[in-house]
């Protein structure tokens, strides 16, 4: 990735970047599939949440300085998916306090290929290095398939 972008990632196999505008109809095609939803809301996601969504996911890096890569295959320039750190505020018991969430979706062509595996795990390297963060991790289900 450019050295112009610190936040830009290389890993053995992806490239991880923040999002751009033209990221907008590989990002919905995979928010909009179903399969792709099942666990995260239920419901594939319309035009205009999606464009919500990558206009949160932008601004998160603008304002807290972390955020979602949009992630590609290195080898293709497949688009493969979204990984990031954040920190939504949710109102979630026990709530999560001080602590970074790190969340990941990949479309199903990535699927069972460990991607999400190499991507979190270098978003959380990265993290460690700028946000003076230590990983911890919360119970996450087992999801078939993935």
């Amino acid at each position: 990735m450019s050295t112009l972008d610190p936040s830009a990632i290389d890993t053995e196999r992806l490239t991880m970047r923040r999002p751009r505008l033209e990221d907008f109809e590989e990002a919905l095609a995979m928010w909009a599939d179903p399969q792709v939803t099942r666990y995260i809301t239920g419901k594939p996601s319309t035009r205009e949440e999606m464009w919500f969504r990558l206009l949160r996911n932008a601004g998160h890096w603008d304002l807290m300085g972390f955020g979602f890569w949009v992630v590609h295959e290195k080898s293709t320039g497949r688009f493969v998916g979204e990984v990031g750190l954040a920190d939504f505020h949710r109102d979630i018991e026990p709530p999560l306090g001080n602590f970074k969430e790190a969340g990941w979706v990949l479309s199903p062509a990535a699927h069972g290929q460990g991607y999400a595996t190499e991507a979190v795990h270098a978003a959380l390297r990265w993290a460690e290095g700028r946000l003076q963060v230590r990983s911890r991790a919360r119970g996450v289900p087992h999801r078939p398939g993935e």
